[in-house]
């Protein structure tokens, strides 16, 4: 197989790189890029572990080749903290103990922040409807919507 080069942006940071055809986008996140905030989990699309953006729509990033992503700018759980503060979901996230173990968090976080970019002001239902592709083995999800809905309300003042 040929590699062929992919240009993107990953969290406003230009990349140029080589990639081959079959490797996925978590894999140039990972293992080219040093981005392990995204996590490697079921490498089918049903866990959300490796939710990124790629443009405004989340998506499973062991589901996208790279070479898709081509031109794209991609935004991984590393790029929502601005200026070494906390993006106030991540804040919110903390606040209310929904970080439990950790695995599922950026998946969560990633899709949460496309959620409210979407629906700024979401229901209870919008946002379980929002995560429903994000697993939680932890079952946090009380605490997880919880802190959406906190972020939710940070962000509106």
């Amino acid at each position: 197989m040929t590699a062929r080069r992919v240009e993107l942006a990953i969290n406003g940071a230009p990349i140029a790189l080589e990639v081959e055809p079959h490797h996925t986008l978590l894999d140039v996140l990972r293992d080219e890029a040093g981005l392990t905030g995204t996590k490697e989990c079921c490498l089918v699309g049903e866990c959300g572990a490796c939710t990124v953006l790629v443009g405004d729509r989340s998506v499973d990033a062991c589901l996208v080749l790279a070479a898709e992503a081509d031109g794209w700018e991609v935004t991984t759980v590393e790029g929502l903290a601005s200026g070494g503060e906390l993006h106030p979901l991540q804040a919110a996230f903390l606040a209310t103990g929904a970080a439990q173990c950790g695995f599922c968090i950026p998946g969560q976080l990633v899709s949460a922040h496309a959620l409210l970019a979407q629906t700024p002001r979401p229901t209870r239902p919008e946002i379980e409807e929002g995560l429903a592709g994000n697993l939680c083995r932890c079952a946090g999800y009380e605490q997880i919507f919880e802190a959406v809905e906190l972020a939710a309300e940070d962000m509106a003042r």
